[in-house]
């Protein structure tokens, strides 16, 4: 049976319904905000995976006709995810990952379909809105409702759920996750926002959560099935209990070598001794070498959390709030426009700057926008196999790098100067060589001296740094620069990258039921002391960008035309414009606004290039010699061409000193002369003199010889 619930949030009608669309699906439930509609289905497998993770899978995908719009590309049909259907995909795993029950391997999946558009609503925090319910409705064993806000800034007043118009006006985009009790995720950019202000965004965030947790619980009275039984996977009691006993003293000791790829052999040759002996009591115990190694796990996970709670000792031996030791170095690469190589402990990354034109931009067709999406500005992030010391077969880009690289990316964008002030498409890649931990971050400390590298004014560097959690009831340590283990066995990743003013982009997501307003504050104060940390060292290396661009950049000179003369630099099907950037060897680009926009390499060839243009948009002056062909002759005088596309007539009277009775004993068609332009009507028509030029030539020639002369003397 359809049920509907309605409500007003944020100023608008928000509404949730179940019982009309996907029946078959263990949970489905569609929200409308606005004209925005999104259907949420969600399905379980009967058995349990072999995997040692959960399987959950979440699909947030865009239909192209939910705003009117049909796919690009040849084949009209939506593909593979686009960037904004990924990072939302992420946004929703997060939060709802850490509620499932412990031991439950059963492969599920959560689907996100966008079914209309209204350009003003964002889906994404719907999304999970409709997730929330649609496990909770089902047989799945997730009970809690959750639900995500956005929150932003206009004027100093906060706007929950601010409209796509009203996002260009503020100065911070977050987005907030949790339950009626706890925060669970955090997600978004700020234009430097200071800390205690991003703090304030997360209270607001979380009254707006309650108000839709509290709707939820409403709306699934009478609604809510039994869960679903399934068998907790996990090692036998009797042998987690034996290599306990064996391993215990040995994993404590491998745990604390300080080097990455010592820890990680310690440990394969701790779960190989183990295995063998076992093996040598029991043959048996040589088809459980999975679930051993899950034990030792185990032992590793809760060694260095009691160790770091009980001794406030890390595995590399700094305190809590110890940042690794970094170097940094720029220009490290000859050829490319920009280059700097970041590394903080084991932790590398090099990140490399691209300068490019307008043509070079990213072009995006969004459901979210009437009109075509342009980005000037992309940081790319790769995560290659043998950063983390792996051989692995090389596949497309992974769902991990394009959130890592869109974090880096939030973090620069609101530091870079105005495309009207710096013409240049940007591209930074960061290429990550080694990571133990925190290479997101590394990428933005990167590519911040990338970017001032290659000559980029940006307002300010920008670092960015990881904070860990260790949570066991009321035992808290609250980690500064964390490992790849501490992330791995511990309960939060709170990155923070900003600015010495404030934050610019925030991601945080955990491992536990949600995290309390106060953790979060000495996350963030932490955080700040890393920061300004870091971006002293960074000063060491450079503290400003560069004055110059690199020698192999575009120089991109920009000139203002009239609009009308468009179709002249152009000409007929391109072949002006083809013809100056063939002779010059310049790019050039033009728009409607008659802005032209000439990129070249060489000084040189964009100089040429814009004398042909100015040639070419130049009005004709009275008084001044122009030299040009002869375009037709007549009776009465010679037509000439005194600039491109621009002609005047030149009487048989004007063609010399003496009398002319035919043009063409002066003048024939092809001839090249010099003219000067004695008048121009109100309609425009150019009236020239041949002989008013020579005149002018003689006199300025005698002038030269008398010049000459007395020199000489």
């Amino acid at each position: 049976m359809m049920q509907r619930m309605e409500r007003q949030f944020a100023g608008r009608t928000l509404s949730i319904e179940t019982g009309r669309m996907a029946k078959l699906a263990q949970g489905s439930c569609l929200v409308q905000y606005g004209d925005t509609v999104v259907l949420v289905a969600t399905t379980v497998q009967d058995r349990p995976t072999h995997l040692p993770f959960f399987p959950l899978t979440i699909e947030y995908r865009e239909k192209s006709y939910a705003a009117g719009k049909i796919p690009g590309g040849f084949f009209k049909r939506e593909g593979r995810p686009g960037e904004k259907e990924i990072l939302t995909a992420r946004m929703i795993d997060r939060p709802l990952r850490p509620l499932f029950p412990k031991g439950f391997q059963y492969e599920t999946q959560v689907v996100c379909f966008i079914l209309s558009a209204d350009q003003e609503n964002d889906a994404d925090v719907l999304a999970l809105l409709g997730a929330s319910v649609a496990l909770n409705m089902s047989k799945i064993p997730f009970n809690t409702p959750v639900a995500s806000v956005r929150v932003g800034r206009i004027q100093g007043n906060w706007v929950l759920n601010p409209t796509f118009q009203q996002l260009e006006y503020s100065d911070m985009d977050i987005v907030v996750s949790g339950s009626a009790e706890a925060i669970t995720m955090v997600e978004g950019g700020a234009l430097e926002v200071p800390e205690a202000e991003i703090l304030e965004a997360l209270k607001i965030a979380q009254e707006g959560i309650k108000e839709l947790c509290a709707m939820q619980e409403e709306f699934l009275e009478g609604h809510r099935v039994p869960d679903m039984e399934w068998t907790l996977t996990g090692p036998d009691a009797d042998l987690k209990a034996k290599v306990e006993a064996m391993a215990s003293a040995k994993v404590s000791e491998a745990l604390n070598l300080s080097d990455k790829q010592e820890r990680n052999q310690a440990m394969a040759a701790v779960t190989e001794d183990v295995v063998a002996t076992l093996t040598a009591e029991d043959p048996d115990y040589a088809a459980h070498a999975k679930e051993i190694g899950e034990v030792l796990r185990g032992i590793e996970k809760s060694t260095m959390r009691r160790q770091i709670l009980d001794k406030g000792e890390r595995a590399d031996g700094r305190s809590l709030d110890e940042v690794r030791p970094i170097t940094s170095e720029v220009g490290v690469l000859p050829r490319t426009h920009g280059s700097a190589l970041f590394t903080r402990g084991q932790t590398q990354a090099l990140a490399v700057v691209t300068l490019g034109t307008s043509r070079d931009e990213q072009r995006i067709d969004s459901i979210d926008s009437t009109v075509e999406i342009k980005k000037s500005f992309m940081l790319h992030y790769n995560f290659p196999p043998f950063c983390v010391g792996e051989a692995r077969p090389f596949r497309g880009t992974s769902r991990r790098e394009v959130g890592h690289g869109n974090l880096a990316e939030r973090a620069m964008q609101s530091l870079l100067p105005t495309y009207d002030d710096f013409p240049y498409t940007i591209r930074v890649v960061s290429d990550v060589l080694e990571s133990n931990g925190s290479s997101s971050m590394a990428t933005v400390c990167g590519s911040s001296l990338a970017l001032m590298d290659a000559g980029v004014p940006m307002k300010s560097a920008c670092a960015g740094v990881a904070m860990g959690l260790i949570k066991e009831g009321d035992d808290v340590a609250i980690l500064t620069d964390i490992l790849g283990l501490e992330d791995a066995l511990g309960d939060m990743d709170f990155k923070v990258a900003g600015t010495r003013v404030g934050v610019t982009s925030i991601q945080m997501d955990i491992k536990i039921a949600g995290l309390t307003v106060d953790i979060l504050e000495e996350a963030l104060a932490r955080a700040h002391k890393g920061r300004m940390h870091i971006l002293d060292l960074m000063d060491q290396t450079l503290s400003e960008g560069r004055t110059d661009l690199s020698d192999y950049a575009p120089r991109i000179v920009s000139i203002q035309i009239n609009p009308s003369k468009i179709g002249e630099i152009i000409g007929p099907k391109g072949k002006t414009i083809r013809a100056i950037q063939e002779e010059s060897g310049a790019t050039i680009d033009i728009d409607d606004s008659g802005l032209v926009k000439i990129a070249a390499v060489s000084g040189e060839a964009g100089a040429r290039a814009r004398s042909m243009i100015e040639a070419i948009v130049a009005d004709p002056e009275i008084g001044r010699i122009y030299e040009g062909p002869v375009k037709n002759t007549t009776t009465f005088g010679a037509f000439i061409e005194i600039m491109p596309g621009t002609e005047g007539l030149c009487h048989i009277s004007e063609l010399q000193e003496a009398r002319t009775d035919n043009t063409e004993d002066v003048l024939k068609k092809g001839d090249i002369t010099r003219v000067k332009v004695l008048s121009i009507d109100e309609k425009g028509r150019l009236r020239l003199s041949r002989k008013a030029a020579l005149a002018e030539d003689a006199a300025a020639a005698a002038g030269d010889d008398a010049g000459s002369e007395a020199t000489d003397g």
